[in-house]
């Protein structure tokens, strides 16, 4: 744990206010039978869900408020974590999302012009375990030599015996439709911006002309995606993951996009009959989540990975331009490229750690999508240039035509 400074001169006090909190043990338990006993901050209780780890080093507030983390317990490889607090301008969501919080050292004294409260007192606002001081290294070479695998943290029981037993008893990330738990309710507008100084300009400018009509299909959408749609011009409806195609269509807008979520893709049967009824009636736009779900819809398979792809760092190459792009990720299911028709779809992206696919087109509709990020907060912003590619294929109604990434942070005055 980290400790406030003591030596503090005359006359000056510590900025930001900081307390110090009692510190009670907590057990993690994995479902292969390896446990850890570490330090508890954020709230108390018990919980389980999937471990997975994510090797950013910064964006902790996003990485947690981002719904694509519900039923997962995040584990941090940077081993500082708390230490620029929290902010209510950064979150991806309403709320936090992930089940629980796994870091090698909090930082309970934050430092941070933007930060209003530190990380432990927000998590525990929301009901959020968070575990520290345990060998965070070790537990992410078991995930990446085992796989991702479900586990629990207990501050009320520390019998390991009793706590795998509740573990093995837990759902499986396989199989798990969180996509419809995740999304809302109700349909509503958004037209919010990033006000911030921070704020990343559109690449075509101000966005002046027409404002393009988007309904966004929110299987667990990020406030991010939003505001670089609106930065764009667009006129955004968000609506449920369940909700019908016929009235999407009624609503007569000018493109549909496909969001980001948790869980497994092939049980979202009813998003997925929808989006094949959506598919060559108006321009579509997937990411993540939505990118396979729309490889479902077109006949595709989607397979579970060995531990994911969670990070702020993975190279995407562009197979059109051999152009190399710097993606925010956080995925643990992957489109199997060989069971997409390559007469009706194109490979577009590919990961270079490993292979996999990272995105495609339609060859003669106007749809395309890719498994990350291009609205990464905090960052990189390698790929924003695909929300510049959506407004192109609503202003034509015609295929997506390659652009160069290297044409990101540039004025783009034909759109």
């Amino acid at each position: 744990m980290g400790t406030p400074a003591v030596g503090c001169q005359a006359g000056l006090e510590s900025t930001p206010p900081f307390h110090i909190f009692d510190l009670m043990e907590i057990t993690l338990v994995l479902e292969n039978g390896i446990h850890f006993t570490g330090e508890s901050f954020g709230a108390v209780g018990e919980i389980s869900g999937e471990v997975v780890f994510n090797t950013s080093l910064t964006g902790y507030q996003e990485i947690l408020t981002d719904p694509s983390y519900s039923g997962q317990i995040v584990t941090m490889t940077y081993p500082l974590i708390g230490n620029y607090g929290v902010n209510p301008e950064d979150n991806e969501s309403l709320r936090p999302q992930a089940s629980g919080l796994i870091v090698r050292e909090y930082q309970d004294s934050y430092s941070n012009f933007r930060a209003t409260q530190s990380l432990g007192s927000w998590l525990e606002e929301h009901g959020v375990i968070g575990i520290q001081g345990i060998d965070t290294r070790m537990l992410t070479r078991i995930l990446r030599n085992e796989g991702s695998m479900r586990g629990i943290l207990s501050t009320t029981d520390g019998d390991r015996q009793k706590l795998l037993k509740k573990v093995n008893e837990s759902p499986s990330m396989n199989g798990l439709d969180l996509a419809t738990v995740v999304s809302v309710r109700e349909p509503y507008s958004w037209d919010d911006v990033d006000k911030t100084p921070f704020a990343l300009p559109p690449l075509n400018g101000e966005s002046k002309g027409r404002r393009y009509r988007v309904v966004a299909m929110d299987c667990g959408i990020k406030h991010n995606i939003m505001r670089r749609l609106t930065s764009y011009g667009c006129q955004v409806t968000v609506v449920p993951a369940d909700f019908p195609a016929e009235e999407i269509l009624a609503m007569d807008p000018d493109g549909i996009f496909l969001s980001n979520g948790p869980g497994d893709p092939a049980p979202v049967r009813v998003a997925i009959a929808n989006i094949r009824k959506l598919i060559g009636k108006k321009p579509i736009f997937g990411i993540c989540l939505g990118h396979q779900l729309i490889a479902l819809a077109l006949g595709g398979r989607t397979f579970k990975l060995k531990f994911g792809h969670r990070g702020a760092n993975h190279p995407v190459k562009k197979l059109s331009t051999g152009e190399i792009e710097i993606t925010s990720q956080n995925h643990g299911f992957s489109v199997d490229p060989d069971s997409l028709d390559p007469e009706i779809v194109e490979l577009t992206h590919v990961n270079l750690n490993d292979g996999t696919n990272e995105g495609f087109r339609h060859r003669e509709l106007p749809l395309f999508s890719v498994q990350y990020h291009p609205e990464a907060s905090p960052g990189p912003h390698d790929s924003d240039y695909l929300f510049r590619d959506f407004i192109r294929m609503m202003k034509t109604g015609a295929p997506v035509i390659s652009t160069s990434v290297r044409s990101v942070g540039q004025i783009d005055k034909t759109v």
